[in-house]
């Protein structure tokens, strides 16, 4: 009995006795099970070309944040920063009868300043630069330092991973501590990141309020959404009024196409 997905041949199912006929109905219940192998096989495999196509979304994504980053890095503040040294100077210029005209300069110069530091702060939304200069472990300290609560940060994965291992495992570390910071008005946070066998687990854990969801709409559902896409799975406990643990497992087997090799 031939087995087909999708009008192809996958292959063929046959039953035979030495001993005895076989029972009445034999081929049409053969021919049922049959066709629910080829369901089966045709659902896993649009099930596997799923998780490729939103692996792929995510890469072309992440190269596309990139490039933006770049370009801000190389194009828009280079300008800025010049002007704002030229503004210094014309500032160091200035006589001290021409106070006002000084103080002018140094308004400008705070102009200035604040757009640098607004775009810098743009191009680190748009793609973790961090990571390219000193890995997951230099990144993940980074953001421990900018969080406005206490972090106690373990990393045992010192060494270079894959880049989208490194890309997510940073997003999920950064989802949660603003969502600890702003939303679950916790005290501290406890951020880890290990090796386990083939996968990077990243745990992250406050004190705060809990209720969080994995619900769409949410930052955490994105979160979701990236993990998966690299053969991966996350994990949240957010019981009201204890805490919030999440928890990201990433194969390390992931390849810069997002895709994970088996």
């Amino acid at each position: 009995m031939p087995a087909r997905v999708e009008g192809r041949l996958w292959g063929i199912v046959s039953i035979a006795s030495r001993r005895a006929p076989l029972p009445a109905g034999t081929e049409a219940r053969l021919a049922g099970f049959t066709e629910l192998a080829a369901t089966a096989v045709a659902n896993a495999e649009a099930r596997a070309e799923v998780t490729a196509s939103r692996a792929r979304i995510v890469a072309a994504a992440d190269q596309t944040r990139r490039r933006i980053e770049q370009d801000l890095h190389d194009g828009a503040q280079g300008p800025l920063v010049t002007l704002a040294l030229q503004l210094r100077a014309a500032k160091a210029a200035v006589p001290p009868e021409l106070g006002e005209l000084g103080a002018e300069l140094d308004r400008a110069v705070a102009v200035v300043t604040g757009a640098l530091d607004d775009l810098r702060e743009i191009a680190r939304g748009i793609h973790p630069a961090v990571l390219a200069k000193g890995g997951l472990c230099f990144a993940l300290k980074t953001l421990a330092r900018r969080c406005p609560i206490p972090v106690d940060l373990q990393v045992h994965a010192k060494e270079r991973l894959p880049e989208p291992v490194e890309v997510s495992a940073y997003y999920v570390v950064a989802e949660a501590l603003t969502n600890a910071a702003r939303h679950a008005h916790a005290s501290a946070v406890g951020v880890e990141a290990e090796i386990v066998g083939d996968l990077l687990r990243v745990t992250v854990r406050d004190d705060g309020v809990g209720g969080a969801s994995l619900a769409d709409g949410s930052g955490l559902a994105g979160l979701k959404d990236r993990v998966e896409a690299l053969g991966g799975r996350i994990v949240l406990h957010s019981s009201p009024g204890a805490g919030t643990s999440l928890r990201a497992e990433l194969p390390l087997t992931a390849t810069n196409d997002g895709v994970t090799s088996r």
